[in-house]
This record gives C-alpha cells, sequence and structure tokens, in this order.
C-alpha cells in the first residue's frame, strides 16, 4: 500500500530552532532517505517553497483567475512529502516517526494512504 507522509511546517516553529536543530533535521532527512531507498520502499520525494511562492488557479465560467497564494490563512503549512510504498499501516507510521519533523514540538507528519498513483517512474495509472 502506498502511504503519503505528509511535513506539517510551521515557519514560527523553524525559526525558532537553534542553527545546530535545523542542520540535525536536513542530515536526518538524509539518514531517512537512504533508509528508505535501502530497504525499497522510497517511491518518491519533494521538498516545496513556502507558501508565499504560491498562486492560486481557478476557473469560474471560463475565466481563469491567478492570485497570489495560499488561499486559505493557515500557520501551518504542507513543506514536503515523501511517498512511500509498504506492508502495512503500522510501518508507514513507523517510517513517519523517523522523519526529523515528527520529533520537534509543533512540527508535526501526516500519513495519509494513496488511493490512485501516477507517475513517480510507474509506467502506468495504478489504482491502490
Amino acid at each position: 500500500m502506498k502511504y503519503l507522509l505528509i511535513m506539517q511546517i510551521d515557519p514560527a516553529v523553524l525559526e525558532s530552532l537553534t542553527e545546530a536543530q535545523g542542520r540535525e533535521i536536513e542530515t536526518g532527512h538524509g539518514r531517512f532517505m537512504e533508509e528508505i531507498t535501502r530497504t525499497g520502499e522510497l517511491i518518491g520525494t519533494q521538498a516545496l517553497a513556502d507558501p508565499s511562492r504560491s498562486a492560486v488557479v481557478s476557473v469560474r465560467d471560463g475565466a481563469t483567475t491567478v492570485t497570489d497564494g495560499p488561499f486559505v490563512e493557515a500557520k501551518e503549512y504542507m513543506g514536503g512529502f515523501y511517498v512511500i510504498d509498504v506492508e502495512t499501516p503500522e510501518r508507514a507510521y513507523e517510517l513517519a516517526a523517523k522523519i526529523p519533523d515528527a520529533g520537534i514540538e509543533g512540527l508535526a507528519v501526516e500519513v495519509r494512504p494513496v488511493v490512485f498513483t501516477a507517475g513517480f517512474g510507474l509506467t502506468e495509472p495504478e489504482a491502490s
């Protein structure tokens, strides 16, 4: 089963970290990626830019509107994600707990099952 491990980011929390804590997050992600690549559980990962660099696109009555994002005011935002393929939900939770962000007060990792997959090197769309 495929899962999306979503890193929920609070910029105030990130700004409060020491330089050493920031480096530990970076190296922790490196170790995590090495582990799940080695075990064959990593499908892909992406880090996302700050929402201040986002745009929101909507189409109403055939007219496209592009506005600065984010659409909804929120303290937290999705900072990035991993797509993994594991045997059980428990394994997904176990891996999510290894992501450095999960161990920092004010940050979290959401685990969500994937119900449809295309891309990420797959040759055809796959329903999970």
